[in-house]
């Protein structure tokens, strides 16, 4: 038995999960079956994509595969869970699990932050300093970025999960929501919470208004750098630019916002969950598709890989039928 499972009276938590209603559990398992299998296929596709085409070896792309793997890493953490309790209705989590669960669902969110700012980073230099832009974002730069949003997402999931579950859980084990959350956990405690709560404001605060900050701050730039611009087109392709990364932040950030700081007298673990399922399984679907469709890059390379696997093929039938 491991230090944390002796710190608490629980061994296993249950997960109420998004409902009860069994007419319901059929359907949305096919719903969030296809919902992964997109996200799945489209992060993984992006990923592979960007490292097998050299006409996408920039900075952008490069923030844009790390961004891929971040939204793969914490719906993986959580979707199949969801899938398999509406499948065979078992909602139990163990407290090894559920501890696990939340690790690598904030460390990939943590990340996730910072490579947004580094991709705001990216485009301040390319539209604000464009002769600077091949000096300032150099491969080792953006190596350092990418890799410093990693180490500190893991680290300061680290440090939450350990006051997280050096809790005492005795009240009850029933979680009330679809995965291991903060406030659905922090309401089962019978421990005193108020240096855990400390703890996920500083960091919390600091993994997301730190970052969304800079992302303002270097959007605010980036928009005077545009108005200054003075043929519209010119400031039509300057936008296009910024404007799959400013969708990308808007949403993330809008329903981040909303989940976590609302007053704690307007929380409702309804709204709640309906919100996580939104930033757990949505947006990590939606970020492919919203770099991608309006991306005629990744379009271009990506029709290139079509045509070279179709062309492959019409070779192999050519030399069967040989």
């Amino acid at each position: 038995m491991t230090t944390m499972e002796n710190r608490s009276q629980v061994n296993e938590f249950i997960l109420t999960g998004l409902t009860d209603v069994p007419e319901l559990q059929v359907p949305l398992f096919i719903i969030f079956t296809l919902i992964y299998l997109i996200t799945l296929i489209g992060n993984l596709g992006i990923v592979a994509l960007i490292s097998s085409e050299s006409c996408l070896h920039t900075p952008m792309y490069f923030f844009l595969s790390n961004l891929s793997l971040a939204d793969f890493g914490y719906s993986s953490a959580v979707t199949p869970k969801v899938m398999a309790g509406l499948l065979t209705g078992d909602k139990v989590i163990s407290y090894n699990g559920c501890a696990t669960q939340f690790y690598f669902v904030a460390s990939f969110i943590s990340t996730e932050n910072f490579l947004l700012a580094s991709m705001a980073y990216d485009r301040h230099a390319a539209i604000c300093k464009p002769l600077y832009y091949t000096t300032t974002m150099t491969s080792t730069v953006c190596a350092h970025l990418a890799s410093g949003a990693y180490i500190y997402g893991f680290l300061a999931s680290s440090i939450v999960m350990g006051s997280m579950f050096n809790l005492s859980f005795c009240r009850s084990n029933i979680v009330h929501h679809f995965f291991c959350d903060i406030p659905p956990l922090l309401v089962l405690s019978c421990s005193d919470t108020h240096i855990t709560e400390l703890i996920v404001f500083i960091l919390g605060s600091l993994n997301t208004f730190f970052p969304f900050l800079f992302i303002f701050t270097s959007y605010l730039l980036i928009f005077i750098t545009i108005l200054k611009i003075h043929s519209t087109e010119g400031r039509q392709k300057a936008f296009s630019t910024c404007a799959s990364h400013l969708t990308a932040v808007s949403i993330f950030y809008g329903t981040i916002f909303f989940m976590y700081f609302q007053p704690s007298s307007s929380h409702s673990m309804d709204t709640d969950k309906i919100v996580s399922v939104f930033y757990t399984m949505i947006i990590p679907m939606m970020n492919p598709l919203v770099y991608s469709l309006r991306n005629e890059d990744v379009n271009d390379a990506f029709r290139k890989v079509v045509r070279g696997r179709q062309l492959q093929w019409d070779l192999f039938f050519l030399r069967e039928k040989i």
